[in-house]
């Protein structure tokens, strides 16, 4: 305007009802170096933490900063990480519904991850979840597991924990053997498969193990399988008591009260015969008051 009429800047802002204070701010930009620092910081040691997690973990040492300029910071020093996953084929099978646990204790899940001592010795571990509150039961480490190890792994959890309804398990020999088919036939237990070529089926329990291998496993070097046991028990704790949630809104298992499960739904509870009779009758009840209005207005008309 100034320039295409030739007014003062005074006239000029008078015209626009703009201040002069206004229209000579200039923004400042605030430190964020204290928060850079400790994204870092927290990275370094995490390195497989994502924004969102970063983000809880800075809320929770007193951090105001909101999500945007978390964000902004994470893109800017680099922090991001993409995996790419290959595609692969899908075995098909008749439609059934997913197992879903509707309370602690209903439905575990386990595979087996294996890894490599500091002199190249091969050694499989075997970890057990809780697919309702997301707590890693139990983390078995060995150089061989077979069968049979599987079979004295469920049993002691059952000791200390009670035994669940079904376990999510994939078609290895040492889950579809004899071995613990018997076992679960004789307590009742079902044993879930999932479908050949497809880990989805038990996707938590999958989910699991990469955060096993990215957190643990790559992260440390092993000297023996003592000390394989001994650290990676210590990761499992972790896991369960200070490593947040994004499916538990944040949480820990740990903080995870018992009548609640994921997003703090509480669970299911099974409902009785009786209240299912009621049910229906009450719906049944509903359909026969329509006909009547509906007759009532046929014979109105």
């Amino acid at each position: 305007m100034r320039e295409r009429f030739g007014v003062s800047e005074r006239r000029a802002l008078r015209i626009v009802a703009m201040s002069r204070s206004a229209f000579s701010y200039k923004a400042k930009a605030r430190d964020c170096s204290a928060i850079r620092l400790r994204m870092r910081e927290i990275t370094q040691t995490r390195i497989h933490y994502g924004c969102e997690r970063v983000l809880v973990v800075l809320r929770r040492e007193g951090w105001r900063d909101n999500h945007k300029r978390v964000h902004r910071i994470y893109k800017e020093e680099g922090l991001s990480l993409r995996h790419c996953r290959p595609r692969r084929s899908r075995s098909s099978r008749r439609r059934q519904p997913i197992k879903v646990a509707t309370a602690p204790n209903t439905l575990w899940g386990m595979d087996f991850v294996s890894d490599a001592l500091f002199d190249g010795r091969r050694f499989r571990l075997l970890p057990v979840l809780d697919h309702f509150t997301h707590e890693c039961l139990e983390i078995v480490v060995d150089q061989s597991l077979g069968a049979d190890d599987v079979a004295d792994a469920v049993v002691r959890l059952v000791v200390q924990r009670g035994k669940p309804e079904a376990i999510k398990v994939d078609n290895g020999s040492e889950f579809a053997g004899k071995v613990l088919d018997r076992w679960a036939y004789e307590n009742g237990v079902e044993l879930d498969f999932s479908r050949c070529g497809t880990p989805t089926d038990n996707a938590m329990v999958e989910s699991f193990n990469g955060r096993l291998r990215q957190e643990c496993l790559n992260a440390h070097w092993f000297l023996s399988l003592a000390d394989a046991r001994s650290k990676i028990e210590a990761w499992r704790r972790f896991y369960n008591e200070e490593r947040p949630h994004s499916a538990l809104a944040w949480k820990t298992p740990a903080e995870l009260p018992e009548n609640t499960g994921p997003k703090g739904i509480p669970c299911r509870r099974k409902r009785s015969n009786l209240y299912r009779l009621m049910a229906l009758l009450s719906g049944v009840g509903q359909v026969m008051g329509r006909l009547a209005l509906c007759c009532r207005l046929f014979n109105g008309a």
